[in-house]
């Protein structure tokens, strides 16, 4: 009987690593699946979903203008993180057996194999292709009129290799119908609205390259809930507690959710964390969000409002054409970007704002957070704007109308609770951001330095 306990164990092991994977990945942040936000898509990538009720426009509405800012699809970790990881792994192989005995995790670990190689730095796995182009295919189903044959896309992406790669894979989704041809589109590079934040001085000095604009995020690191998980792993591995940390146990933690993105499969390190760790480490992963993307200082929204203003522009010369009984001249406007674009400018737009800011030592009270970034910017992220044109209408101001979908579920303005508002209502209530929001002004770096992180 004795002899038979290994294979029972291993028999065991794969039920164990999926029930782990479904506790966890939810918690995932901003490296979740796509299908965390819409399950559905699991048993048929092609699925609409249940429909939205209330979701019906008038029939007299047509669309003119859809404009979709994408996150891009399912990527390799960064040189960074898959270095780390080899430290990691590597520290494990050298345990004496006797550790492996006394820690079953550490023999699955140890028996895992580093397939992660530097040169995949960030890179678009092929997952992320499929993520593409079954969005392409998706957004063209529920929007016929739109994606017809011939009709103009504007494809425009961040240098990125992993965003240039997803705006391909996005046009292949298509088919070769529309008017650009081919399927090898050339995507057009614009750094400057797809990486905002990278020509915002304001931002790159005082939050990106500011420690102090982390101090949240690292006092969370060194935080009760924090030091709880490092010794539950620390124990799990048979290593000291001093000789983890918190960057290291995120890298474990993010290799699970590397493991089921890239691959679907559910990875021993997955092992190591309870559903009540991931929640920890999800927060941990939410504030830096909080922090560097969202509503922590105002100048990571505010650094958007280039990103806004075209939208706007976009939106403004389709109502002019349509008035004109012109042809729409751009009624398809896809842009890929990264988590980082879509994060600021949906919060420049009030969307999952808590009354309480994330802190570090407000864990508990933050369980029920509006501000999930797993559930806001997973991969493939997607925030449509779409323009109608609407005939038998009571006033002029009720033709042209407009609705938003985050991730293809329609938002809520929030001056109206509706999911569809007149066009006129939607600028009159972002006129404060649309005329004095200016990027340049904006991301200004001050004359005096500023030496208090609460200043900004």
């Amino acid at each position: 009987a004795a002899a038979a306990l290994p294979s029972a164990a291993l028999l065991l092991l794969p039920l164990r690593l999926a029930m782990a994977s479904a506790e966890l990945s939810g918690y995932f942040g901003t490296k979740s699946r796509y299908e965390e936000v819409n399950p559905h898509l699991v048993g048929d990538p092609l699925s609409l979903g249940p429909a939205a009720a209330g979701s019906r426009l008038p029939a007299a509405c047509a669309p003119l203008q859809l404009r979709a800012v994408l996150r891009h699809g399912t990527r390799y970790p960064t040189a960074g993180q898959i270095r780390r990881l080899g430290e990691l792994h590597a520290r494990l192989l050298r345990r004496p057996a006797a550790a492996a005995e006394a820690c079953p995790a550490v023999a699955d670990l140890a028996a895992w194999r580093m397939w992660y190689e530097e040169s995949l730095d960030g890179r678009l796995a092929p997952q992320g292709r499929r993520d593409m182009e079954h969005l392409a295919r998706r957004l063209a189903a529920r929007f016929p009129a739109l994606f017809a044959a011939r009709r103009r896309l504007e494809l425009a992406s961040s240098s990125k290799h992993r965003c240039l790669q997803s705006g391909a894979a996005f046009r292949r989704g298509l088919g070769p119908s529309l008017s650009l041809g081919s399927d090898e589109v050339e995507v057009e590079v614009n750094d400057s609205l797809m990486r905002f934040f990278d020509h915002c001085a304001k931002f790159v000095v005082l939050v990106e390259e500011n420690d102090t604009a982390m101090c949240q995020v690292n006092a969370f690191k060194e935080g009760p809930e924090m030091r709880k998980v490092l010794e539950k792993v620390a124990s799990a591995l048979c290593l000291p507690v001093e000789e983890l940390n918190a960057d290291l146990v995120q890298v474990a933690f993010l290799t699970c959710s590397y493991e089921l993105a890239i691959k679907n499969v559910t990875s021993p390190w997955c092992s190591l964390f309870s559903e009540e760790d991931a929640k920890v480490l999800e927060y941990l992963n939410d504030l830096k969000q909080y922090w560097k993307r969202g509503y922590g200082y105002d100048i990571n929204s505010r650094s958007s409002c280039i990103l806004f203003q075209d939208i706007f522009q976009h939106l403004d010369k389709a109502v002019e054409e349509s008035k004109s009984s012109k042809p729409i001249s751009s009624p398809l406007i896809v842009q890929v970007g990264h988590a980082e674009t879509l994060q600021p400018l949906l919060a420049l737009m009030g969307f999952f704002k808590d009354d309480e800011p994330l802190k570090a030592n407000n864990y508990v009270r933050q369980m029920h957070r509006k501000f999930r970034s797993g559930r806001i910017v997973p991969y493939a992220a997607n925030l449509v704007f779409v323009l109608y044109h609407c005939d038998q209408v009571k006033t002029s101001k009720e033709e042209y109308q407009v609705q938003m979908l985050l991730n293809e579920k329609l938002m809520s303005f929030h001056h109206s609770n509706e999911t569809i508002s007149t066009y006129a209502d939607l600028k009159d209530y972002y006129k404060d951001i649309l005329e004095n929001c200016h990027f340049k002004e904006e991301c200004e770096l001050p004359k005096v330095n500023i030496t208090a992180i609460d200043e900004l």
